[in-house]
């Protein structure tokens, strides 16, 4: 490949990290400022060395980036990316660890973690998915869901009418609040703190974790649910701003 062929990749890649939605053919030959024929070309050597995936609808979307794993998520990558700087203050401000989680399915996957710089850390492996219903993350973005989706949930998860019942009531305090505080978490003694991360059509992609020993959260109980709640919508802030970006620059459907 020459040097300008290889210049046109790295500028293909970098633009379509920089994106939340997928982008059409004509998108990203218009922002590249290259022939739809050339930017075809592109677009299947990423599919066909699995950086990118062609949507059925014609549009293409980011799956990984070189030195990421193959089965990364497009959106996940983003998100990280924009969420880095705030991780620390969220952390700074409420004197605890910080996590970015995601609805992988039916679970809760988290995605990245920071710890304070303290003796007595709250700190767990982040590979194990948990059942979303049970952790704080898994509430604020269940409560996100349209109610067919919802009620699918409960039905996969065979929740009986009383587990129904509860976990609606965890819904909807979480939808009131716009967070959700978890005063018994799946590791014993600890408890947790979550807000949404939405884009810019107000989709709730992730959501922003602070989890601690019970008693230091319930103690520190407001400064921790305002970090929670800053840090979630800075990147809120972020992803909107990406959003209302790739909107001046002409969105087409066309393939």
């Amino acid at each position: 490949m020459s040097g300008r062929g290889a210049e046109r990749i790295l500028d293909l890649l970098e633009w379509l990290a920089a994106r939340v939605d997928p982008a059409a053919l004509a998108d990203v030959a218009h922002a590249l400022d290259l022939p739809k024929s050339s930017t075809l070309l592109l677009l299947r050597m990423l599919v066909e060395r699995r950086y990118a995936e062609r949507l059925a609808d014609g549009r293409y979307r980011l799956i990984r980036l070189p030195g990421e794993r193959p089965e990364g998520r497009e959106a996940w990558n983003l998100l990280l990316r924009l969420a880095a700087p705030h991780l620390g203050r969220a952390v700074e401000e409420s004197g605890e660890s910080v996590f970015v989680a995601v609805l992988d399915g039916d679970e809760i996957r988290y995605l990245n973690k920071l710890l304070p710089a303290r003796e007595i850390q709250y700190d767990r492996n982040i590979v194990p998915t948990r059942v979303a219903h049970q952790v704080s993350s898994g509430v604020v973005l269940l409560a996100n869901l349209p109610a067919g989706e919802l009620e699918a949930y409960c039905g996969r998860l065979g929740l009986d009418p009383e587990q129904r019942r509860e976990l609606l009531a965890r819904i909807d305090a979480a939808a009131r609040d716009g967070f959700y505080f978890n005063a018994k978490g799946v590791v014993e003694g600890a408890s947790g703190i979550a807000a949404p991360i939405v884009d810019g059509a107000g989709r709730a992609l992730a959501a922003l974790n602070i989890s601690g020993p019970h008693p230091r959260v319930v103690a520190n109980l407001p400064k921790i649910t305002r970090a929670a709640l800053a840090g979630a919508q800075a990147i809120s802030a972020e992803l909107a701003k990406r959003s209302r970006t790739n909107n001046r620059s002409g969105r087409s459907t066309s393939t």
